[in-house]
């Protein structure tokens, strides 16, 4: 009798530890769910086949200590930018950043956006913002005392989309990019979400497909209260790892910093083209978890055992949470882009790279055999009349100098025709190995030796001592809240990378004539003197 009470007694505790811990790893999280604010996912069909269980949700948890962080700060902060014996002023003060730039804009057709078109479609769209929200809070029954948004016409973002022309993504010195960064820095987030790319993807992922199986593409979009967004790309590698020499190129981690320090590179090659990029800290409770109304991204929050706040992939890739993204306990370092203006006021095309990979374990595309391959390219429209080929080759050497092999498309607005800049998107795949200089990144250039010659002075200009690259970079991204962006391994490497880019024109033009390699600038204008004398001095 003694033992079979025992047996009732241990039977009824582990049927008591049982129900307690059922109540508090699902019942209570699905009730914290169901107090805050939100919405079934709308447009994506396959929303109800993702809607498999997932690990509950984090708890609000008190503010994060001031200390916790999850990378190590070191060197001077921005104050010594633009300072005595400032290497990155005295370049943008140089003759070849304050050239008048060709052709000339000439009027709005020169511009991305009319500005009063541009305005009436942001004044909707925070209306409509305005309507579902408030349609959300009467739905659970909630009182805000905030106000509706309102459209703020000096916005940064804005004043960003409407200073887009056929030049570039922002002018030279551009006072709305400083502001910009700041406010991407700062501005409080109203909401998370996943991509648009990543929605379509949900639930409908195919864990045998080669490109992207391991879950390490991971991106969201912010809202700020300034109703500006940007894409949030969460920190997924350490600044000092390099990329496994194994990896192949379609599996490599997409790294926030490389976002970063492609913006900085790109602005100082004075192409122009990288949208603003700043790196900021997250909190991922309250700056994602807590503003988010996807039930699916609130779902793959959880608490790690070391108690960190973490979130994860919902299956556009794989479902493991060994490939989550945790916070330190919930600050969380990342990049942050700004988005361009919409798709219907400025519709953009995307076209396949004459370049591209074969994106597949065994096998090689043409121009990786055929050396005579862009003889090919040129036959073909637009590359037969236009200077696209040329701008294909200054987003090679762009490429080259941060390390990317993942340029698979391209993308330019519409409006500007053949001869429209490329805009350089999605630059996270670069700076991941230091130690290797990919040569074939170049090809478009070894292959068709030809080259801008305004890119090619830059380029001079840059190998110069008194304005060598891997200084102005240093110098540069030292006005980002998340320095240092990048180790030195990876500075140094910039200046290697571009010595083997001038060796390259170098021997194009011993080759072909130097008439043949330097394309002159549009209208005819010579670029002003870089300090070299000639290509292949």
């Amino acid at each position: 009798m003694p033992a079979l009470r025992r047996d009732r007694l241990l039977t009824l505790l582990l049927l008591g530890a049982l129900l307690s811990a059922d109540l508090y790893f699902h019942l209570w999280p699905q009730v914290r769910r169901q107090l805050r604010p939100r919405e079934h996912p709308r447009g994506c069909p396959c929303a109800r086949r993702a809607a498999s269980p997932g690990p509950a949700p984090a708890a609000a948890s008190p503010a994060p200590r001031a200390a916790a962080r999850n990378f190590s700060r070191a060197g001077p902060g921005p104050e010594r930018r633009g300072g005595r014996g400032s290497k990155l002023q005295a370049l943008y003060a140089h003759p070849l950043y304050r050239v008048p730039e060709e052709p000339p804009l000439l009027g709005p057709e020169d511009s991305l956006l009319a500005s009063q078109e541009a305005l009436r479609y942001y004044r909707r769209k925070v209306a409509r913002w305005n309507r579902r929200h408030k349609m959300y809070q009467e739905q659970l029954n909630l009182t805000s005392l905030d106000s509706p948004l309102q459209l703020q016409l000096d916005a940064s973002w804005i004043q960003f989309h409407l200073g887009i022309s056929r030049h570039g993504l922002y002018p030279r010195s551009s006072p709305v990019v400083r502001q910009l960064l700041q406010d991407m820095r700062r501005s409080p987030t109203i909401s998370a979400d996943y991509s648009q790319d990543e929605k379509a993807l949900l639930g409908a992922c195919d864990c045998t497909q080669i490109v992207k199986p391991s879950g390490v593409h991971l991106k969201l979009v912010l809202r700020f209260s300034d109703f500006g967004k940007a894409m949030f790309k969460p920190m997924r590698q350490q600044r000092h790892e390099e990329t496994p020499a194994d990896f192949f190129y379609f599996i490599d981690f997409q790294r926030h910093n490389a976002e970063i320090a492609a913006f900085h590179l790109d602005r100082i090659l004075d192409f122009r083209r990288v949208p603003p990029t700043v790196g900021r800290l997250v909190n991922v409770t309250k700056e994602i978890l807590e503003v988010t109304k996807n039930e699916i991204l609130q779902s793959v929050f959880f608490v790690s055992p070391a108690s960190n706040v973490c979130f994860f992939a919902k299956c556009p890739y794989m479902c493991k949470t060994e490939y989550a993204v945790c916070g330190n306990p919930h600050l969380l370092e990342g990049s942050l882009s700004a988005f361009l203006p919409s798709l219907n006021l400025a519709p953009r095309l995307s076209v396949p790279n004459p370049w591209i990979r074969s994106y597949s374990l065994a096998g090689k595309e043409e121009w990786e055999v055929n050396p005579l391959y862009c003889d090919t390219v040129k036959q073909i429209y637009p590359y037969n009349s236009s200077r696209r080929l040329l701008n294909i080759i200054d987003m090679a050497i762009f490429d080259f100098l941060i390390g990317n092999m993942d340029r698979h498309h391209y993308e330019m607005f519409t409006k500007f025709g053949d001869d429209g800049f490329l805009i350089h998107l999605d630059n996270a795949r670069g700076f991941g190995r230091h130690s290797q200089d990919e040569l074939s990144i170049l090809s478009p250039l070894s292959q068709c030796c030809r080259i801008k010659k305004k890119t090619l002075s830059h380029l001079q200009l840059l190998a110069q001592g008194d304005y060598r690259l891997s200084d102005v970079m240093r110098e540069s991204l030292l006005e980002d809240e998340l320095s240092p962006v990048l180790t030195e391994p990876h500075l140094l490497a910039l200046d290697r990378r571009l010595q083997i880019i001038l060796q390259t024109v170098k021997g194009c033009v011993e080759a072909h004539g130097e008439q043949s390699v330097i394309a002159s600038d549009p209208a005819g204008e010579s670029a002003p003197d870089s300090g070299r004398a000639n290509p292949t001095s």
